[in-house]
């Protein structure tokens, strides 16, 4: 069987103050949900209708069954979801001070299961026939996480589409971003899309003016670069030039922790469906606006006629 969307990577439970506007020291109370940023997208892919499966593993413990179930839950292929006894599942505990500040807190030492993931386990049919293969940073950060996703990348080949989310956490590299550019540029050279912040830019390519960064990914060697600039929106740019800016998507700001992977389940939407890239930027823009108006990240994924409302309601506005 082959998978529309196929992601590889981080996975965990997020526990989220039920609270705002406190320190974890003073929330009263949390809930609990999915996350780990691969996985949500794989989510938020199927929310808008794709088959999609996630390349991880769980520790052998009762998160890791919760992950189980919820992915089911969603509806998303947990047949390439291992186990390893290195240590728990890990849990991610966050900070909600709206509109802007969302400390995170990763409970992932001495090292998370799905960073355990090993080149000779890999179903590398599966993932050469997926036709979006999603990667990130954090799965370059540590072996042998790190031999197994550039093993997936080469066999790949550049086979339909290959999303590089550069992902940059600088808790996860022990060496910095001077390290971190060295196997980013590896991973480049077999991606086909590449999708960061500024920040994350500047770690993959050394540049942080949005344009720079967008052509020194597609030296790098991608197809299509995708520039997330927060509150001035977002630049997409095309190895023929072609280039995008799209507008940021007014909302009121819940938590934002979600927003990215909720733009990039849509991202795969728009790319899979054969929009042009303006269509599908504009798209998975307003699903991220939507996310960040909500609490958690997998239960928030929207479908797709909630963004197309969203759109609507967004061309409304310009028009009055």
């Amino acid at each position: 069987m082959s998978f529309e969307v196929l992601t590889m990577g981080r996975v965990g439970v997020d526990v989220y103050p039920l609270q705002t506007g406190v320190g974890l020291a003073d929330v009263a109370s949390f809930g609990k949900y999915l996350g780990g940023s691969p996985t949500n997208v794989a989510v938020a892919a199927a929310r808008h209708g794709h088959g999609a499966a996630v390349l991880t593993r769980t520790g052998r413990d009762p998160f890791g069954d919760f992950v189980r179930r919820a992915l089911d839950g969603y509806g998303v292929d947990t047949r390439f979801v291992g186990t390893s006894d290195i240590a728990p599942t890990p849990v991610t505990f966050c900070e909600i001070f709206p509109p802007d500040d969302f400390p995170l807190y990763f409970y992932r030492l001495p090292k998370a299961p799905d960073l355990d993931i090993r080149p000779d386990e890999l179903d590398l049919d599966a993932i050469r026939d997926a036709r979006v293969f999603w990667m990130t940073g954090t799965g370059l950060s540590e072996e042998p996480s790190r031999a197994a996703t550039l093993a997936a990348l080469a066999h790949r080949a550049r086979a339909g589409i290959t999303v590089f989310d550069l992902d940059w956490r600088p808790m996860f590299w022990r060496d910095g971003p001077e390290e971190a550019r060295t196997y980013y540029a590896e991973a480049l050279r077999h991606a086909t899309v590449a999708v960061g912040n500024l920040d994350e830019c500047e770690v993959a390519t050394g540049e942080r003016e949005p344009y720079a960064a967008a052509k020194a990914l597609l030296a790098a060697g991608v197809e299509l670069a995708v520039v997330k600039q927060g509150p001035r929106g977002v630049l997409a740019v095309e190895r023929n030039g072609a280039a995008a800016e799209i507008a940021p998507v007014p909302v009121d700001v819940v938590n934002g922790l979600g927003a990215g992977d909720a733009f990039g389940g849509a991202l795969c939407h728009g790319l899979l469906s054969g929009w042009d890239t303006r269509r599908t930027v504009t798209f998975a823009n307003a699903a991220g606006a939507l996310v960040a108006g909500r609490l958690a990240c997998a239960d928030a994924m929207p479908h797709e006629a909630e963004v197309e409302a969203k759109l609507r309601e967004v061309r409304h506005a310009h028009a009055v």
